[in-house]
């Protein structure tokens, strides 16, 4: 595993897990107001999720070389990939605000973004540990991240309920349907991310 000086492969992650948490504390505390300000967060999201991409790149490329790594060589990439699917979410979900040209926030989107913000603090420190060989406490991260996923289920389900029941234009109705999947996809995504902890754990321990 880990050794006390630490391994590139957990700097890299450690790396990877502080850029998606500052993505989400952006996407819960940004303003957008009009279509500058909605175009201005368009904008930031997409070069988070695109400086997630070269992350990407280096750390596959640097598996391709490495002799000996600290743990699996596939556990390392599916943990990376994870990662970026939370990323590419938070684009998609920016990019389609984007589109659809929606300068606010509702308390189901504000909701959703802070489980998410959550997710991501537990991640970060959960790879934090990795690096330090303690495995064993990343458990209750791992825990804490289904139990937010969880919380996002129900969210869904009352989010689209509510829709249903007030809203009577159809293209609102669509929008903001596909606006709540696409958070609650970036939830499971977060929750693919505690599993692979979980089995990391597993294998290691």
């Amino acid at each position: 595993m880990f050794s006390k000086k630490k391994d590139r492969f957990s700097i890299y992650l450690v790396d990877f897990a502080t850029h998606l948490n500052k993505a989400a504390d952006y996407l819960v505390h940004s303003k957008v107001t009009d279509e500058a300000s909605l175009d201005t967060f368009s904008q930031k999201i997409k070069q988070f999720e695109t400086e997630a991409d070269e992350k990407v790149h280096v750390i596959i490329k640097e598996l391709n070389h490495a002799f000996i790594t600290p743990i699996e060589r596939e556990d390392i990439l599916q943990l990376t990939m994870g990662l970026d699917d939370i990323i590419d979410g938070m684009e998609e979900f920016s990019a389609m605000m984007s589109i659809y040209n929606i300068y606010s926030s509702d308390t189901y989107i504000d909701q959703f973004t802070n489980y998410i913000l959550l997710c991501s603090k537990e991640i970060l420190q959960s790879t934090e540990l990795l690096s330090e060989n303690k495995l064993q406490d990343m458990e209750t991260h791992a825990i804490k991240i289904k139990d937010h996923e969880t919380q996002c289920d129900t969210l869904y389900r009352e989010s689209l309920r509510t829709l249903f029941q007030n809203q009577s234009d159809p293209i609102i109705v669509i929008q903001y349907k596909e606006l709540y999947e696409i958070l609650e996809e970036i939830a499971d995504y977060c929750q693919n991310v505690a599993s692979l902890l979980q089995s990391i754990i597993m294998k290691n321990v």
